[in-house]
């Protein structure tokens, strides 16, 4: 069932939790992460990015989306991750997904005000939440590993965080406080008391983007300083591709089929474990 993204940021405030934003633009993780949604009965919000375009259109992996997660009887939230325009995002909504993000941090911030408030204004005539984003994060969405590290002259300033929420309304904050996307070739160095004052000075819940590769200590810091949701795909992509690699070599496996069901079980067992280290932060 679909749920909206303030529910679901309400479930995460009231139980100190972490909500799992997946991104799931090949069809194995899509079914492994709905399976591990039905499996625990904690939210999660289904994600497709438009930097996934090259991997699967969004007007072809979007129905899908849509159809799996309104029959199942868990709670999701299907999200419009990183739209570059009000274009995309608007094709997003009408396919059926109910929760976007605009990307407007590499804009100047006017720029960036312009953008996003276009888009809270087309997503509050249609009851759709928005994610913003203010300060800019090394790497991409497309488990490059040719990754940088984070640069804290990049970190997100609260005073201009504060007043980029009160300026656009949106619903969540995509933050940069230490991650970056993709794969880590450096221990991250979270700063946590910056998350805390983001959470203050904001007043709205804190979002953390490059959320694969983290410990499960990490996470939960971030949540308990005000993070409540946390994208992920990288490590769920490549738990697919380390379940599959084994079969490559093996002579008996000929079909493809093979691979697929494979690929979805490390799927589940990745995406499983991350939300369950996310649901217990507050225990």
């Amino acid at each position: 069932m679909l749920i909206s993204l303030p529910e679901a940021l309400d479930w995460a405030e009231k139980n100190n939790a972490g909500l799992a934003a997946v991104n799931t633009p090949f069809f194995e993780g899509l079914l492994a992460t709905i399976d591990v949604g039905e499996r625990t009965g904690v939210p999660i919000i289904l994600q497709f990015a438009q930097v996934h375009e090259g991997i699967v259109s969004i007007e072809d992996m979007g129905p899908a989306m849509v159809a799996l997660a309104k029959r199942s009887p868990a709670p999701f939230v299907l999200h419009v991750d990183h739209g570059d325009d009000i274009d995309y995002i608007r094709t997003g909504l009408d396919i059926g997904f109910n929760s976007c993000m605009i990307d407007g941090s590499h804009h100047s911030y006017d720029d960036n005000v312009r953008i996003t408030r276009e888009v809270v204004e087309l997503a509050r005539e249609r009851g759709v939440g928005v994610e913003g984003e203010i300060g800019v994060m090394t790497g991409n969405e497309n488990g490059d590993p040719d990754q940088g590290v984070a640069d804290e002259t990049l970190y997100t300033d609260p005073e201009v965080a504060a007043r980029f929420v009160k300026e656009t309304g949106v619903t969540c904050l995509a933050a940069s406080f230490g991650t970056v996307h993709g794969i880590y070739r450096k221990k991250p160095q979270l700063d946590y008391d910056l998350i805390t004052t983001l959470r203050e000075t904001t007043g709205v819940p804190i979002v953390m983007h490059g959320g694969s590769g983290l410990n499960p200590d990490e996470y939960q810091n971030c949540i308990r300083h005000g993070v409540r949701k946390i994208n992920y795909y990288t490590y769920a992509a490549k738990a697919a591709y380390d379940a599959v690699k084994p079969l490559m070599d093996d002579e008996n496996v000929i079909l493809f089929s093979n691979l697929a069901v494979a690929a979805r079980k490390g799927v589940d067992a990745d995406v499983s474990a991350f939300v369950g280290v996310l649901a217990d932060a507050g225990k």
